[in-house]
Order: C-alpha cells, then sequence, then structure tokens
C-alpha cells in the first residue's frame, strides 16, 4: 500500500511517503524552495502545499502519482471550531479552513494524475501521535502529543497497542503550551513559530525567579489536562525590540518559563504513567522539541525510556498521516531507523556539481581521516554526507564541525552562522565513549534530550559545554554511521578527545544545506575551510595543492 503523506496547513510544510508500512522518504518543503520553515504560519499561507518535497518523494520511489493508495493530509476540518468559540483571537482563520476543506481538489492539482477521493484527512493530533507511537523502535508506548494547536486541541495523551491509538485525554483551546512559548518567543523579540529554540538557549542564562507568578497560570489539572493561558507578560518585563540587546529581566523570564514547562509536563507524564503503566513514553508536538525538558522527563519521570520523534514538529506530521493510514489498513509500521530520509547524490553526479561549479577538488583515500586532520588542526569543516535529515537537527549528514577543545570555536561558528552570540553548538560522541563524558538518557542519536557533562571533560571540550554545565548531545552508532564514526576515531586519533563539534550547515535564516548547490554557495559566502562533499574534498584556495579536478 503507496501512501503519500502532507503536512501543509500550519508551518513546517512537508511530505513523506509509505509503502506497505515502510518509511521510504520524507522532507520539509524548505529544504527545496530555501524558504525558512517553507512558509510562515498565517492563514492566507495556508493554500501552499510541499509541491516539491512531494514530487521528489514520488520520484525517489519511482511512483506517479495516479500510483498512490492514499495521501493523507495531516489536519481534519470536520472537527475543527470557529476560533472564536475556542477563544482565539485569529479572525482570519476560516480561509484556513477553507483552504483545508479544498485541499484533495488543491492537490490533484499540483500533483497530476492524482484522484482527489483517494485524499484522506487525518487529525492534526492523531498524525502527531502515530509519528512517534508508530515510528518508535518499541511497538507498544504511551504517547504524550504537545503544540500550538490542531483543530480544536493542543495536546493529546494516549496510548498505542497493537498499531491502534486510545486517546486518554485531550486539551482543549485556547489553553496551549504550545501557544504560551510562541507568546514568549515574540516579547523576548524573536520571530514568533520559528525562534522557540532561541528562547530554550537564552533560558540558560537567567534564574527563574518569575516561576511563583507563572505557576499561577501554567499548571496541570490533575485530570490529564492543563491550563496554559493569559500569561501577563509585559506586567513580568519590557519587551525587546528585535535586534535589541537582551537584558538580565529577559533571560530570567526565559528561564522561568522554561522550568514552569518542564514542571508541568513531569505532571502530565506522571498522570499519563498511571493510566497507561506503560515502560515506554513517545512524544512529538512541537513542545517536544524542547530538549531540556525531554531530559528531565527521561531522568525525573516515570517511564523506563522516551523517545522522542526527530522531526517532531508540524513537518513530522506528514510522516504520521501516511504511518495511520497504513496502520488503519492493516499494515503495521516499521520501525524508524533513522532521520537521513531526505535527498542524497552517487559520487558520480556529486563529481559533476563540482566539475560545473569549477572548483579546485581532490578525492583523498579517505574522506573521514581528511576531515579529521582538518579538524586537528583547527579547521571548520562543511560536511555533505548521504541522505539529508528529516527534521531541524543536523545528525551527521547536513553539518558544519569544528574543534571542541578550543573555546573561541563557540563564537567562530556563530560568527560562520551569523547567528547571536548566547547560541550553543552541540557534541557528537561515539556511542561507546558517551556514558565516560555524559550525564543521561543514552543512547541519543537525535540529539534531543540535554546532558550534564563531567567535570573533568569541560575544560577539554569547552566549545560544546552551554553556560550551565550541560551539553545537547547526538550519540553515533558505528553500524548506523559508519562513515561519521570513522571520522570521530580519526580526530581522536590526533587529538585525544572522542568529541566533535556539530551544528546545522546553514547560515542564519536560512534552511539547512540540501543538495550540491546549496553546498557551495555556503562553502563560497561562509569562512569554512573544507567541503566534504561526499568522497571528494574541496578547500579554500590558499590550502588547496592541487590534484584530482584542479584548475
Amino acid at each position: 500500500m503507496r501512501i503519500l503523506g502532507i503536512n501543509a496547513l500550519f508551518h513546517d510544510p512537508a511530505a513523506a511517503l509509505v509503502v506497505d508500512g515502510r518509511i521510504v522518504a520524507a522532507a520539509e518543503e524548505e529544504r527545496f524552495s530555501r524558504r525558512k520553515h517553507g512558509k510562515r504560519p498565517v492563514p492566507f499561507a495556508a493554500w501552499e502545499l510541499p509541491v516539491l518535497s512531494a514530487r521528489w518523494c514520488l520520484e525517489h520511489a519511482g511512483l506517479r502519482p495516479g500510483d498512490l493508495d492514499a495521501v493523507a493530509y495531516s489536519y481534519d476540518p470536520a472537527l475543527a471550531m470557529p476560533a472564536v468559540e475556542m477563544g482565539l483571537d485569529d479572525p482570519w482563520d476560516p480561509i484556513r479552513q477553507t483552504y483545508a476543506r479544498e485541499a484533495p481538489g488543491f492537490l490533484a492539482e499540483a500533483l497530476p494524475g492524482l484522484d482527489p477521493e483517494r485524499v484522506r484527512f487525518v487529525a492534526h493530533h492523531v498524525a502527531h501521535a502515530a509519528s512517534a507511537g508508530l515510528a518508535a523502535p518499541h511497538p507498544d508506548s504511551a504517547v504524550l502529543v504537545l503544540d500550538g494547536r490542531g483543530e480544536c486541541a493542543s495536546h493529546l495523551a494516549g496510548r498505542y497497542t497493537g498499531g491502534s491509538l486510545e486517546i486518554l485525554c485531550a486539551q482543549r483551546l485556547p489553553q496551549s503550551l504550545g501557544l504560551v512559548y510562541e507568546e514568549l518567543t515574540e516579547h523576548l523579540g524573536f520571530l514568533r513559530s520559528s525562534d522557540e529554540y532561541k528562547v530554550m538557549a537564552l533560558a540558560a542564562y537567567g534564574k527563574p525567579r518569575f516561576l511563583t507568578e507563572l505557576r499561577k497560570h501554567l499548571y496541570a489539572t490533575g485530570d490529564g489536562g492543563f491550563h496554559a493561558h493569559g500569561v501577563p507578560w509585559a506586567a513580568l518585563t519590557e519587551p525587546r525590540e528585535a535586534g535589541r540587546e537582551w537584558t538580565q529581566d529577559h533571560a530570567d523570564l526565559a528561564s522561568s518559563t522554561q522550568a514552569c514547562l518542564e514542571e508541568l509536563l513531569l505532571d502530565l507524564a506522571r498522570w499519563l504513567h498511571a493510566r497507561t503503566r506503560a515502560g515506554t513514553l513517545a512524544m512529538a508536538g512541537g513542545v517536544a522539541l524542547n530538549c531540556v525538558a525531554n531530559s528531565r522527563i527521561a531522568v525525573e519521570g516515570p517511564f523506563r525510556q522516551v523517545w522522542v520523534q526527530p522531526a517532531a514538529g508540524d513537518a513530522g506530521t506528514a510522516l504520521g498521516a501516511a504511518l495511520q493510514l497504513a496502520a488503519d489498513a492493516g499494515r503495521p509500521a516499521a520501525p524508524m531507523e533513522g532521520a537521513d530520509l531526505g535527498r542524497g547524490w552517487p559520487e558520480e553526479e556529486l563529481r559533476a556539481w563540482l566539475e560545473t561549479a569549477r572548483v579546485p577538488y581532490e578525492r583523498p583515500a579517505d574522506i573521514a581521516e581528511a576531515v579529521a586532520e582538518e579538524l586537528a588542526r583547527d579547521g571548520v569543516v562543511a560536511w555533505f554526507q548521504g541522505r539529508s535529515e528529516y527534521g531541524p537537527r543536523a545528525l551527521g549528514h547536513r553539518s558544519l564541525l569544528a574543534h571542541p577543545g578550543r573555546a573561541e570555536n563557540l563564537e567562530r561558528l556563530n560568527h560562520v552562522k551569523g547567528r547571536e552570540e548566547f547560541r550553543p553548538v552541540a557534541p557528537m560522541v561515539l556511542a561507546d565513549r558517551a556514558s565516560e563524558i555524559f550525564e543521561g538518557p543514552l543512547p541519543s542519536p537525535y540529539m534531543l534530550f540535554v546532558h550534564g557533562v563531567a567535570r573533568p571533560w569541560r575544560t577539554r571540550i569547552p566549545a560544546v559545554v552551554h553556560v550551565d554545565g550541560t551539553a545537547r548531545i547526538q550519540t553515533v552508532d558505528p553500524a548506523r554511521e559508519p562513515l561519521v564514526a570513522r571520522m570521530l576515531a580519526a580526530f581522536e586519533r590526533r587529538t585525544g578527545l572522542p568529541v566533535v563539534v556539530n551544528t546545522s550547515l546553514n547560515t542564519a535564516g536560512r534552511p539547512m544545506v540540501d543538495d550540491p548547490r546549496d553546498a557551495l554557495e555556503c562553502f563560497g559566502s561562509a569562512p569554512v575551510d573544507l567541503l566534504a562533499i561526499g568522497p571528494f574534498a574541496v578547500r579554500r584556495p590558499r590550502a588547496c595543492t592541487g590534484g584530482e579536478g584542479a584548475a
């Protein structure tokens, strides 16, 4: 059974293809259109479909639109209510709902040959739940979804058993943890529904001195739901204008809200465990990208294991909607093996890109060794390998790499990327070495938890240690990522450090690099020393000694 999943209505449009329960491809539209998040989440943009990513998914599998058995659209307008009845200030929401109802026709026009009757609506939070519960490596689990909004709710708590979802609780709007965090993001001068991760980073610089006041507005209600609405932000701190320096008050407000969020999520997790007695919790929704909160749930919560969908935001609902339809049709999902579900290029095509660009390049005996050597010399490396990642984290396929032992490399990378100075960078480490250096949930292949850095290591890898002594790590399994593992081992032989700095291969305001043209443009415009693209190495002219392909 061939099912194409589509996320389009709010933000992060994406497409995913599931064939007989197996995940074949998944990609976000931003990687093709080069518009961050694909579009802004306003009603006027709700008609925009992930046409480029959908066409690529089909092309990758050798399918045409007419070959599809179903298209799963991750929103069901039949479940929606007028915004005013839900307590939301969104006067243009009827436009959004109209576009949702007309989605089958829009999709048929965008994908010629598709029968609009094959489009199925999947409830937004069910799609989120399926992206976690059906993709997780554990067949049965409790599932917790939290985001800004769906049709008329902002949350789902339930459990998957044998591929079937039982919904135990759903919090009605306007109560919404996701919308509260969006409000805070805007109040702190960042771009709403885009820069929430900046607020999480800023929180580490503050103290939770507004926590008592925030608890009056953000709290669990004891029945599986919560209150999260009406926070008087302006009464707590002055708003920050975009582009202005942040103050300690701003950091303290971010810290306080983060702490309150964590407390509330722990309460919800405990309630869900009491109802399900499940050993595993699977999580999705935009709030599940809050890796600090995830870590508290994993460490302090009642579940033995916590698994978070790497594309936990709305992009992941494309995959979840397809998986849910497959499960409903009796095609149980195969577990998600990795996030590398996007585009990739064979060696001969990469060589053709380099020849077309007329850049000097070489083909070292082992690109992993060449990169390790450059990193050991304190060079910055753009790493473009294999298929691109699905979700917002760079996981060793589209990454910027650097030496973790130089504290100044944090500032250096933030300069390369053109982003705020308080933003941390992350470490990647071999899975069997992680427990020596980091304290927290292991393994952590998707960079969705934070870990304490053991004190003896904080001075050895200062570039990746956040101001609060933590790091958001990616553990690397050699069986799953042999090239990355080889590079890490080669770097350790040269430096004695089993850790490399890993941050996303992009510059501020731009999506992650996806295709070879993106990689060459980023390399050409940013102060990067080496581009490792497939088996080839492109160096700055001052460092290039000629060789294969050299001009």
